[in-house]
């Protein structure tokens, strides 16, 4: 099946069986490995990328339920010259990962929460973030670079 979405600013066309998943898609087709693939069941969040300006789970939709849309994943988010997003420069200043493992998933959640919530508080932000697992940090510094990254997306 012939799947067209637009990833990190260009658009892609790919002949695909109609069982792959996003995840898949974007990871073995178009080398994006920055989405991870952690639980396979959506309980997660490794896999999460912005679609159509909302965080969701690569691995829990087809491929071809994205086709038409605009997709942003971790690789999409820094700047051509390779300034950081907002939101990665919180995370790294924050020291809102370890192992990193869930940090791609983590950051594309935190952007679309803080899109939503801008004002959020920190018992927000660990509410909004409960479907992104991190088995590393302790979600201190994870919320303290949500923090950030919201103060200065809102500059």
């Amino acid at each position: 099946m012939q799947v067209q979405f637009k990833v990190n600013g260009k658009s892609t066309s790919l002949d695909l069986p109609t069982n792959t998943l996003l995840v898949q898609a974007l990871r073995e087709h178009l080398n994006l490995t920055g989405t991870h693939v952690g639980c396979d069941t959506a309980q997660c969040g490794a896999c999460t990328v912005i679609l159509n300006g909302r965080a969701v789970k690569s691995c829990n939709m087809l491929a071809a339920q994205a086709s038409g849309s605009e997709i942003t994943t971790i690789e999409g988010l820094a700047q051509a010259d390779g300034t950081m997003h907002p939101m990665q420069a919180a995370f790294k200043e924050c020291h809102g990962l370890q192992c990193g493992f869930c940090t791609p998933g983590m950051v594309m959640s935190a952007i679309d929460l803080c899109q939503q919530h801008p004002n959020a508080t920190e018992t927000e932000i660990r509410e909004l973030l409960e479907g992104n697992i991190c088995r590393c940090t302790g979600y201190q510094n994870i919320v303290k670079a949500v923090q950030q990254g919201a103060a200065a997306m809102a500059a």
